[in-house]
């Protein structure tokens, strides 16, 4: 068993130590619209709702849903977990065969602090990760931002990219998260005692920030290496190449392709020098790894870079308004996390 200092430590090489500031020094500070590529059909057994919510989390939203319209939770679909410290904006679907929601649904939601922005029939629940980005706006005050580098940062991640990890909260206060999933996968995992899966997203999430830490360590996160699994930008389609070649390396500057790191799980383990990064992580964590194998859950793979869409800056008095877009799956914490370090 892993020790929690270690974990820290682990999480602290991470993420490393940010700058004094604040990005949520109110809700209206971190504003965050998830983006659908297609519209609901205006028929069906389904009400969609766009709501725009505060203070709240998803789930919250999900249960005052559930007992308003007088359906079960696992009635309600959606399709990414949103902030509670922000403004966010999301689809939301309830099966209502036959009949409409309830007359007074949008009042009794609004004295709650949710709005529903739109709303149309649908055929089809909402599933998750269909969405295809999210669109935020956030507001940063504070030292961090009045640092000389602080605009070179934001031009170099906008022409770079930005290394992909899983956000912090994906791990609990002080990381309380992944000792309860190494537990879990010590003593091995069962779907009763992690129904959403999250004990398992969690160990595959921190595995694969040590596996792009290291990579940004040795300057190779953002290149081909011989065995890698590339990922085309803006799809989840991935090709294995054998080896690197001019061609490749040209595509990877202009962020037309990523180098890929291991979602752990029962899969083909990796080949050439890209492997050595997963046959670490086996060294280093062999109850995390051996236990996400013996849980079943197949292998995937995940960008070690994102793109930042339609990037834009401006600057107000005594802060900094950053807009952009990022894929399904990608943290905005982890931009954050890139302008206001302080190494």
């Amino acid at each position: 068993m892993i020790n929690m200092p270690e974990w820290q430590r682990c999480l602290d090489a991470q993420f490393g130590s940010p700058k004094p500031g604040q990005y949520r020094a109110q809700p209206e500070d971190f504003w965050v619209d998830e983006q659908l590529d297609f519209t609901p059909e205006a028929y069906g057994e389904h009400l969609w709702l766009r709501v725009e919510k505060r203070n709240q989390t998803t789930l919250d939203v999900v249960n005052t849903l559930s007992r308003l319209c007088g359906v079960t939770p696992r009635d309600i679909g959606y399709s990414g977990m949103k902030d509670r410290i922000a403004v966010t904006r999301q689809w939301l679907s309830v099966h209502l065969p036959g009949r409409d929601a309830p007359p007074e649904l949008e009042q009794s939601l609004n004295a709650l602090g949710i709005t529903v922005v739109e709303q149309a029939r649908h055929p089809r629940k909402l599933k998750r990760g269909v969405h295809r980005t999210n669109r935020f706006v956030l507001r940063l005050s504070g030292e961090a931002i009045e640092n000389e580098d602080f605009v070179s940062r934001w031009e170099a991640l906008c022409q770079h990219g930005v290394p992909n990890y899983f956000g912090p909260q994906r791990f609990g206060p002080e990381g309380r998260n992944l000792q309860r999933a190494e537990a879990l996968l010590n003593r091995g995992w069962r779907k009763r005692d992690d129904r959403q899966g999250m004990m398992l997203s969690t160990a595959r999430s921190f595995l694969f920030n040590e596996l792009l830490s290291a990579r940004i360590a040795d300057g190779t996160w953002s290149q081909p290496l011989a065995g890698d699994t590339l990922m085309l930008d803006g799809t989840q389609s991935v090709f294995r190449i054998d080896a690197s070649d001019h061609t490749l390396q040209a595509r990877a500057v202009e962020l037309d392709v990523h180098p890929t790191g291991v979602l752990w799980g029962v899969g083909e383990a990796g080949q050439g020098d890209a492997a050595g990064y997963e046959a670490r992580l086996l060294e280093h964590y062999p109850g995390l790894c051996s236990g996400l194998q013996r849980s079943g859950v197949k292998q995937a793979r995940r960008a070690l870079r994102m793109r930042l869409l339609e990037p834009q800056y401006a600057r107000e008095p005594g802060a900094a308004r950053l807009s952009f877009s990022l894929p399904r799956g990608s943290f905005a914490t982890a931009v954050l996390g890139e302008l206001m370090l302080a190494n």
